[in-house]
């Protein structure tokens, strides 16, 4: 049986990410941290914009792959520092997939596209960069935001909240509201919007 050069680049993205170190437990059962974020995002997205096109699929597949070997803490632990890693990890995520999408078979205006998309370049402007924040921004809100709620204080919690939602468009806006939050998050995200 044939595949398409799309199972032959999900797999070899799910290869990647299945070699986390990092690991993390979800109903009971242990994940590579990567792999299960990049299930995530593709489950969201297909949930979220079922028609979305090729290149957003495999974006959102790839957005944080081997994000592992960059560490945070080789960079300065400042805002600086933050934003240089964010950059860095940016790059690094869409020259690591370009590879997979070249030994897949796929055309070099395809693999600028996944790039450009990975890249987040042009967001409130180009459709599907709009799309993947969205998928980013929701799949936050539902499976990271109750352990960042642990890790900060309140105010904090209520910028992060605050900056994630101005990233977003008014469709993710629809829903987010729609994410079974704990009783004490949705108070939390009601009270940094002002709702």
């Amino acid at each position: 049986m044939t595949t398409t050069p799309f199972q032959n680049a999900s797999a070899w993205i799910d290869a990647e990410n299945a070699q986390d170190p990092n690991h993390e437990i979800y109903q009971s059962k242990t994940h590579p941290k990567e792999l299960l974020y990049s299930n995530r995002m593709y489950q969201r997205l297909m949930d979220f914009h079922p028609n979305a096109s090729e290149a957003v699929q495999i974006a959102s597949k790839a957005q944080h792959i081997c994000r592992w070997k960059i560490a945070r803490e080789s960079y300065p632990m400042d805002r600086v520092g933050y934003l240089k890693w964010r950059e860095d990890l940016k790059k690094f995520h869409a020259k690591t997939t370009a590879v997979i999408l070249t030994k897949a078979g796929y055309k070099e205006e395809f693999i600028a596209r996944v790039s450009f998309l990975i890249e987040k370049k042009l967001l409130k402007k180009d459709e599907e960069t709009q799309l993947l924040e969205d998928v980013i921004c929701l799949v936050f809100l539902e499976y990271y935001l109750d352990p960042f709620v642990h890790k900060h204080d309140r105010e904090k919690m209520k910028n992060i909240i605050l900056k994630t939602w101005n990233k977003m468009s008014e469709i993710g806006h629809q829903e987010a509201l729609k994410i079974n939050f704990s009783p004490e998050n949705l108070e939390l995200i009601k009270e940094a919007l002002g709702l």
